[in-house]
């Protein structure tokens, strides 16, 4: 009985390397693959610098920081290029377990998940300039804005990295009604603690903290949790 049940486990722990593994290189290719438009990349992510802040140019400190700072943009960018298919192998690990009713959602969530997170990009990129529109003025013109390449680009990617993660949260939200955890009378009673659980949850992972930010997450998060409710409603129903 024992070796019987050691051999399932080992099975599935091959199974989560191996889906581990065809995650990896497919970020490393498409890390590659950023690597090869990392001036593109790069123009993109400062470009809401150069709309908050004119005439001021991004500056680096230490010979080697250029030089890894587009390191880490190749790496941030092969993750965001290979994040459907990396989303695709989780669930691809997670679907053996389902029943065949269930497996037929993964194909939607699989698509749902990767269009909710580039919507989230596209909402955090929209946001960036007027996040740092409101950073940067809150000197009141007594202080200067000369900030490291290296600083403002780690604000960027995080912050668009938060935007895209967040707005993936219908999905699994949806999936606990799926399962009879949670039904659309109890969502529908919940929303002043879903009001406070996407401030709370926005005030600690945004990387700025200021409210301006928090208002642009938080807005778009709740009404995504009414568009789930009326997903649990009529589609799960029907």
């Amino acid at each position: 009985m024992k070796q019987e049940a050691r051999l399932p486990l080992l099975g599935h722990l091959e199974e989560l390397r191996d889906r581990i593994f065809k995650a990896a290189v497919a970020i490393v290719v498409a890390s590659v693959v950023a690597f090869v438009f990392r001036n593109a990349i790069f123009d993109f992510l400062v470009e809401p610098w150069n709309q908050a802040v004119v005439d001021e140019e991004l500056v680096f400190f230490r010979p080697t920081e250029a030089f890894s700072l587009f390191m880490r943009l190749s790496l941030w960018g092969g993750f965001v290029i290979a994040s459907p298919f990396v989303i695709w192998q989780l669930w691809a690990f997670v679907s053996p377990a389902l029943h065949k009713r269930e497996r037929r959602w993964v194909i939607p969530i699989v698509l749902a998940l990767a269009v909710l997170f580039f919507s989230g990009l596209a909402v955090g990129y929209w946001s960036l300039q007027r996040g740092l529109g409101f950073l940067l003025d809150f000197g009141g013109g007594r202080l200067d804005p000369t900030i490291g390449a290296e600083h403002y680009l780690q604000f960027a990617m995080r912050f668009l990295i938060v935007f895209g993660i967040s707005f993936c949260f219908p999905v699994f939200l949806f999936a606990a009604a799926a399962l009879g955890v949670v039904s659309t009378k109890r969502l529908r009673s919940g929303r002043r603690w879903a009001v406070l659980i996407i401030v709370t949850v926005g005030a600690v992972i945004t990387p700025s903290g200021d409210p301006l930010t928090l208002l642009l997450l938080s807005a778009p998060l709740y009404v995504l949790y009414e568009l789930t409710i009326l997903a649990v409603r009529f589609i799960l129903k029907k």
